[in-house]
């Protein structure tokens, strides 16, 4: 059995590398190749941390009106940084496509600097899709044109060399479903609140 998973996880690996140079080759040469070398960088540093989608979560945290959404994208994020990032990078540990020998870009030739931690799933993917996910529940427009700044950014961390493309496959699968949980938990959460606030106060009895 560990053999079998052992061969299918090496025809992945081998299947994403493949993909990796097909997208270097395509797309890092001529003017193609110098645009996207400056935009990618730039790109891939609005998801570094989740920063963009904390400040949105933020944003829509302060009027009332929007709060609950605030908080949905919130914790969807909390779940990805606990869930993604804290156990299964660490349980995958998966190294990073530049660590390979025959890398097809080598981490000293990378746009970025060489990520430290684990490869698999890609963070910011899963908390792009995840904010976004949580979004769209709320706000239909605006979660698709989340929507489509994650997978903007997702694909800027397949330009860079910095992912494999089941990664970035799996953090959207994650991010997905972190988004439907976080929006499921400050639904429930904000529906017995409410309730409770709704519940008559029972009169005082006469002695």
């Amino acid at each position: 059995m560990e053999d079998i998973i052992t061969y299918v996880l090496e025809q992945i690996t081998s299947f994403d590398i493949s993909i990796l140079r097909a997208i270097y080759h395509s797309m890092s040469r001529g003017v193609p190749g110098d645009i996207l070398d400056a935009v990618m960088p730039v790109v891939t540093r609005i998801g570094d941390a989740g920063i963009v989608w904390i400040a949105l979560s933020i944003v829509f945290m302060i009027p009332k009106k929007t709060r609950r959404t605030g908080f949905s994208m919130a914790v969807s994020l909390l779940l990805c940084l606990i869930v993604g990032n804290g156990i299964i990078k660490n349980l995958a540990m998966r190294t990073r496509p530049f660590d390979l020998p025959g890398a097809v870009v080598p981490k000293e030739r990378l746009l970025i600097p060489a990520p430290t931690d684990y490869s698999f799933p890609s963070g910011h993917t899963m908390s792009g899709v995840a904010a976004s996910t949580a979004l769209f529940k709320d706000r239909s427009v605006l979660g698709f044109l989340a929507f489509v700044l994650a997978l903007i950014i997702a694909f800027s961390r397949l330009y860079l060399q910095v992912h494999y493309p089941s990664d970035v496959l799996c953090g959207m699968i994650l991010g997905f479903l972190m988004g439907l949980w976080g929006s499921s938990i400050v639904k429930v959460v904000a529906d017995r609140f409410t309730k409770k606030k709704k519940e008559p106060v029972p009169a005082p009895t006469e002695e």
